[in-house]
């Protein structure tokens, strides 16, 4: 019978999920709300399908945060990561400490004992990871400003989770709650070490999978890959996020964090990609199961006993934090457009308020009768927060944003060709006139409108559209051609063409300019190959253009400009990987000078053994005055 009410309640989580999301996305709300509402449909006080053991479904879709924050990491380099920091303890850490500060003074005029109002303001300073992060991702705006500063104070908050947890128990202490003697305020684990091997354990853990990440897992991927089992693979991918989640657990930490930490880790691996396509389908899953549980655990009988009590907590909580997230932004000098996603999508209560109210609650911090209602206005901000984005976005924004020129929509593309060229600017359009004069079919798309418009009138067939839209590739037939070529000048959407194309178009060849050293290193870094430095190439070129106007024979500039090319590029690949490590990367950088002399120097006795002269580099030269 316990089996049965299992496929039950699957069934009925399923059912909900594929009837609300498509409806959802339909009107515009996104799949969040759409899943939110589900919950709260299916849920044991509107129709009450699923019972109250939603609590334990909860716990249970969690781990979809888990593997998002694991996925999310694999996202960002530990380069990235470092760029950061800025927004991540500047904007991340002032959000925390105004917003606590906020609530603390507004919960001094309600409650006798100042711990509340901390307690209170320490929990409702979070926000939800799961819901801005899904949101932004839905909309594309997560390589936007708002979407960099969202996420960097998502990231403090997770880490601030930890202090807070420590924070709570000391919180009972000065005020001398009385706990019970098996209320733990830490794993048990930890409980049975030391006080001073505490923070021995808790860093030798972070060192732990730090150390395992970077150098253990490749071997073992390499050996799971040439298996060449998919599932096998999927198993330890699972296994990976599933053991790290764990440890953190018993020591206490975030699992959320530690799966972020290891991503980081793990960005720069050759596996990256697939480790992201295996975990992929269980982590949208589970945050759906997670948003569903979300909605059914929204106390509707409390909010009907005292609507106005609730709903006004509501409103303080999403008004307040709006209040401090809005002059955050203007003192970190976001534009308004940036600033209101940034306000709008950060101004709700966050998943990890449940487990910090229940834990609160343990500890004799606050009582249940005061947490209910405040964990049914966080629930109730966490439904509102997908609507709130959806008014800023169509409402707001439209009014109030920086009016910009309505770009036309993209054009259908009607052919397929074996060479897909992106960006027929001053680069792609050399490379594109080359393959047309040589009679090699290509499809052309470019960004700029007025340009496009332009080339047209020449009698070129270039198609508008922006190239990092993945269905505007598909449409270009990406997953026929043979090569891709990349010549725009958006370093961030070339990463996202990039990476997009490697995910889904394995066997698509790519070749991409780059502007300088700093952008071939960041292509080189994720897979790429053939990378043409835009600058590089005319420079070697006017190199040896200079050699022989200076009296160098012809056909030494030549090969001298050839050597020094093929010399860099072999280099390039070196120093890429030292990119960010100061000191080989010097001693790499001299040793690439020295080996160039010397390869000038062979160079020279060879010209000399080839054509029977005793020349030095002098000899080289053509008598200046035989040119005239």
């Amino acid at each position: 019978m316990h089996g049965e009410q299992y496929f039950l309640s699957a069934f009925i989580y399923l059912t909900a999920a594929v009837i609300a999301v498509p409806v959802a996305k339909k009107l515009g709300l996104g799949s969040v709300l759409g899943y939110l509402l589900a919950g709260m449909i299916i849920g044991p006080f509107v129709l009450g399908l699923v019972g109250k053991e939603g609590q334990d479904v909860m716990h249970f879709a969690e781990f979809g945060v888990v593997m998002m924050l694991f996925l999310v990491g694999l996202e960002l380099k530990p380069s990235l990561l470092w760029s950061l920091r800025g927004p991540i303890l500047g904007l991340g850490g002032s959000q925390v400490l105004l917003t606590t500060i906020v609530f603390f003074g507004a919960g001094l005029l309600y409650f006798a004992h100042w711990q509340n109002s901390l307690a209170i303001g320490l929990i409702f300073a979070m926000s939800s990871t799961a819901i801005v992060l899904q949101s932004l991702s839905e909309k594309n705006l997560t390589h936007t400003v708002a979407g960099k500063n969202a996420f960097a104070v998502l990231l403090f908050q997770d880490i601030a989770v930890i202090p807070i947890l420590v924070v709570l128990p000391l919180l009972a202490v000065v005020s001398n709650t009385e706990t019970s003697s098996h209320d733990s305020h830490g794993p048990a684990f930890l409980d049975n070490l030391p006080d001073w091997a505490q923070p021995f354990v808790v860093l030798a853990v972070i060192a732990l999978i730090v150390v395992v990440a970077l150098y253990l897992s490749r071997p073992i991927f390499r050996v799971i890959a040439r298996t060449r089992m998919r599932e096998l693979f999927t198993a330890i991918s699972l296994l990976v996020v599933i053991g790290i989640a764990l440890l953190m657990t018993k020591v206490g930490l975030s699992p959320a964090l530690g799966t972020f930490l290891a991503g980081v880790v793990l960005a720069n691996s050759e596996y990256r990609h697939e480790l992201e396509s295996d975990i992929e389908p269980f982590k949208g899953l589970l945050l759906g199961v997670f948003f569903i549980s979300v909605g059914a655990s929204i106390n509707f009988e409390l909010i009907i006993q005292d609507p106005i009590r609730i709903f006004s907590l509501v409103v303080a909580l999403i008004f307040i934090k709006m209040i401090v997230l809005f002059i955050l932004g203007r003192i970190f000098k976001m534009n308004i457009d940036h600033n209101l996603l940034f306000t709008f999508s950060l101004a709700q209560g966050g998943e990890f308020a449940f487990v910090l109210f229940s834990f609160a609650n343990q500890n004799g911090v606050i009582e249940k009768t005061v947490s209910e209602p405040l964990v049914a206005a966080v629930a109730l901000s966490m439904a509102m927060a997908p609507l709130l984005m959806t008014f800023n976005e169509k409402l707001l924004l439209p009014r109030i944003g920086t009016k910009e020129k309505t770009e036309p929509e993209a054009d259908a593309i009607d052919e397929e060709n074996p060479v897909i060229v992106a960006g027929f600017g001053r680069f792609g359009s050399i490379v594109g006139r080359l393959l047309m004069a040589n009679g090699v079919r290509a499809t052309f798309l470019d960004q700029d409108a007025d340009h496009v418009e332009i080339l047209r009138k020449l009698g070129f067939t270039v198609f508008y559209g922006d190239a990092s839209r993945p269905d505007l590739l598909e449409s270009a037939g990406a997953s026929k051609a043979k090569i891709l070529i990349i010549a725009i000048d958006d370093t961030e959407k070339i990463t996202q063409i990039i990476e997009y194309c490697q995910k889904n178009f394995p066997d698509l060849k790519i070749f991409a300019r780059a502007r300088g050293r700093t952008e071939a290193y960041d292509l080189v870094n994720i897979g790429i190959q053939n990378v043409y430095r835009e600058t590089f190439d005319t420079a070697v070129r006017m190199g040896s253009d200079v050699l022989h106007a200076l009296g160098f024979r012809a056909h030494f500039a030549r090969n001298a400009g050839s050597l020094f090319k093929r010399h860099d590029e072999k280099y390039l690949q070196k120093l890429a990987a030292l990119r960010h490590d100061n000191k080989n990367y010097m001693n790499v950088v001299r040793q690439s000078r020295d080996d160039l002399d010397s390869l000038l120097s062979r160079e020279i006795h060879e010209v000399n053994d080839l054509e029977d002269h005793n020349w030095d580099v002098e000899a080289l030269r053509k008598p200046v005055d035989e040119e005239h």
